[in-house]
């Protein structure tokens, strides 16, 4: 018997082949697959992600994480992970409902009710489905079709789904998510620069200076936060927006090049070879096979 969570999710993805359906409710997505993924590149932001069905895996750095229906992983920094769909098919796809978490609201959740403990410091877990977790998701995905009933209530479902994060297993995970001027509350700070202007020149200096750091500080603080530096975190954007716009909107390698922020084409190929494996060209083809693929099979 299917879980009342994952009927409620299938009704807004029976029109959807495979992919991310964005939803009215910012910050939650339902992710759904009709059949295994290539490897997908990202910089994750803090989340949780309930799996309903099929099974994925996420890596990062060199610890891989599998995890499937009934299991959630949560993910409290900008890291960046290589993840893929393992188990997925049209009678079966591969369906998660996610949420991404908001710092602010863990801090002044944490000071109201005085969550004290040991803090988790790594970046990625998974876990099995807290029941409350999952009630609250559900709540909040029935919203969905009620738009005048979600503009009014969404507030205090994500609280609550956030309430009952921080006192359920995930807590001491999320702990560190709770210091308003910790060093991960800075760092983030700095990322939301960096991912709205990643392709923009950015200096340490001025990175430090949102962070309210001096600049070694800054420099060590961002490496242990989210394993890069921030040169590194914004050029692993660039090449992760310059492959979607290859294999998404048809760019050529050049034209994604300039887009995301590079000057030099034979910089940009290099540097794309070394992230993914090939060059762009090949594999902004590669990917719109796979696409092409992955829709005919969900036609059949």
């Amino acid at each position: 018997m299917e879980s009342r969570l994952l009927s409620a999710a299938k009704r807004h993805v029976d029109a959807l082949a495979s992919g991310v359906m964005a939803k009215p409710i910012p910050g939650l997505t339902i992710v759904h697959a009709a059949s295994p993924s290539p490897l997908l590149y990202s910089i994750s932001r803090p989340m949780i992600c309930m799996v309903q069905q099929g099974g994925k895996r996420v890596t990062m750095g060199t610890e891989d994480f599998d995890f499937a229906a009934g299991e959630s992983l949560l993910i409290t920094a900008d890291v960046p992970t290589v993840s893929q769909i393992t188990k997925a098919s049209i009678a079966a796809p591969y369906l998660s409902v996610c949420m991404e978490l908001d710092a602010g609201l863990v801090a002044a959740l944490s000071e109201e009710i005085g969550v004290v403990g040991e803090v988790d410091e790594k970046p990625v877990r998974v876990d099995p489905a807290d029941a409350e977790v999952a009630d609250a998701l559900l709540r909040l995905v029935r919203l969905l079709d009620r738009p005048m009933a979600a503009e009014i209530l969404q507030g205090s479902l994500v609280r609550e789904l956030h309430y009952w994060l921080l006192m359920g297993r995930h807590g001491s995970a999320l702990r560190k998510l709770a210091k308003a001027n910790g060093n991960a509350q800075r760092v983030a700070r700095a990322v939301a620069m960096i991912r709205a202007e990643f392709d923009k020149p950015l200096t340490v200096e001025r990175l430090a200076a949102v962070a309210g750091m001096s600049q070694s500080a800054f420099h060590q603080h961002f490496l242990t936060v989210t394993s890069l530096t921030p040169l590194q975190f914004q050029k692993h954007l660039r090449l992760v927006e310059a492959r979607r716009l290859m294999q998404a909107e048809g760019a050529t390698a050049s034209r994604a090049a300039f887009a995301v922020g590079y000057e030099s084409v034979p910089q940009f190929t290099r540097e794309y070879g070394r992230m993914f494996g090939q060059s762009p060209a090949r594999d902004a083809r590669f990917g719109r096979k796979t696409e092409c693929e992955s829709s005919a099979s969900a036609a059949r």
